[in-house]
């Protein structure tokens, strides 16, 4: 939907199963049109839409996309954001260090980046002054272990991206961004990484301006939350290094002191689908990292845990309450949009993005789908709305 200031909101469709197009456009009409009619039945709507590599080379096909754009048009809806970060299937299965796979280092990232931009240049709504964005991986993943060679491949396909969007931004007369996605124990993981890792970018091409309109950071509040890093000090960071946010993740982390009474309900919370990355902070300011949560439980402390924080990455419903001894990172959130009540300009795109429904435990899923997705809505409108940012 369509705020003030020219800022869209959408919930993100990668929280429904669909691998195929076919899969996709059948959760499109069951559940996002559903919540269309709660939470925006009047206006145009925004879908913050997700293809796998598969579904985007089904929808590329002519006679599919023309039929999909007679579709958005019948029911007034529109899409503005893609989220390219998933390549191959991202439900029912073991995801974990596969999500990252391929990488910025193989040309198959940047062949369905591009045909996702090629999609979303097809489907951006008429008023030109929408801009569309994607957002992608961190480059790769830790675990994979990059080497100098390596992530200078990685540069040149996000350097020939970015020749791409300039050149898809004159064809279509709009404006086209990615954003990278900064995650737990990737090759981008903190704000300190992005921007040195920015700053190669520019040494490997010196005073080439197209990389800060087409190439930036898709902020997702659950994972800079996690790093223990505050939302005012994280993105005047990104700005003073001329750094684009593309689209911003309103998401949150799981927050807990680990005494032994949390450790054992936090069993709940440990799936074989995705990894849920945790960063530890200790009493005297040390920093831990685990790349799982079961890895994690296995570990020992000593001295008081009261001590101990633990922020873990598993994207918890933005108006829910866990109790138990958990907590969210919702202040983060909050934090984010207080920058933009600040900043009205800082971003434009932003996408509610709790994409582990299936895998929450039973306290959290005692809604629906739709029940849920309609209660994020009406939290977030709520927080714009105490910043005087409102649906138009």
């Amino acid at each position: 939907m369509r705020l003030t200031h020219g800022i869209h909101l959408a919930y993100c469709t990668n929280i429904h199963r669909g691998e195929s197009w076919a899969e996709t456009f059948a959760a499109l009409e069951k559940h996002t049109l559903t919540v269309r009619k709660r939470v925006c039945p009047d206006q145009p709507y925004a879908i913050g839409l997700r293809l796998s590599d598969a579904a985007s080379r089904e929808l590329a096909q002519p006679t599919v996309m023309g039929a999909f754009k007679r579709w958005l048009k019948h029911h007034d809806c529109y899409v503005f954001t893609i989220n390219g970060f998933p390549f191959g299937r991202f439900h029912g299965t073991r995801v974990k260090e596969q999500v990252y796979s391929p990488d910025w280092t193989q040309p198959e990232r940047l062949a369905y980046t591009r045909r996702l931009f090629e999609i979303l240049a097809e489907l951006l709504p008429e008023d030109a002054a929408v801009e569309g964005s994607v957002s992608t991986v961190p480059v790769s993943f830790k675990g994979f272990r990059l080497d100098d060679r390596a992530e200078r491949g990685a540069r040149d396909h996000l350097w020939s991206c970015v020749d791409f969007l300039e050149q898809l931004s004159r064809r279509s007369g709009r404006k086209l961004h990615l954003g990278l996605e900064p995650e737990p124990c990737c090759h981008l993981e903190t704000t300190y990484e992005t921007v040195r890792f920015f700053e190669r970018l520019r040494t490997d091409r010196p005073g080439d301006l197209r990389l800060d309109a087409h190439l930036g950071v898709n902020y997702d509040c659950c994972h800079l939350a996690i790093e223990f890093e505050p939302p005012s000090e994280a993105l005047e960071r990104l700005r003073r290094a001329g750094i684009l946010i593309s689209k911003i993740h309103l998401s949150n982390a799981l927050r807990v002191h680990p005494t032994p009474e949390t450790r054992e309900a936090l069993r709940a919370f440990v799936d074989t689908v995705y990894f849920h990355q945790v960063v530890e902070r200790r009493a005297d300011g040390e920093i831990i990292r685990y790349t799982d949560l079961d890895e994690a439980l296995t570990t020992s402390l000593d001295g008081p845990q009261m001590d101990v924080e633990w922020r873990i990455h598993f994207h918890i419903p933005l108006h829910a309450s866990p109790g138990g001894g958990f907590n969210t990172t919702s202040d983060h959130v909050a934090g984010v949009l207080d920058e933009v009540r600040r900043q009205p300009s800082l971003c434009r795109h932003f996408e509610m993005e709790t994409y582990t429904w299936e895998v929450l435990p039973a306290a959290l899923k005692q809604q629906s789908v739709v029940d849920q997705l309609a209660a994020e809505y009406a939290w977030t409108l709520a927080e714009f709305g105490k910043r005087s940012i409102v649906p138009r």
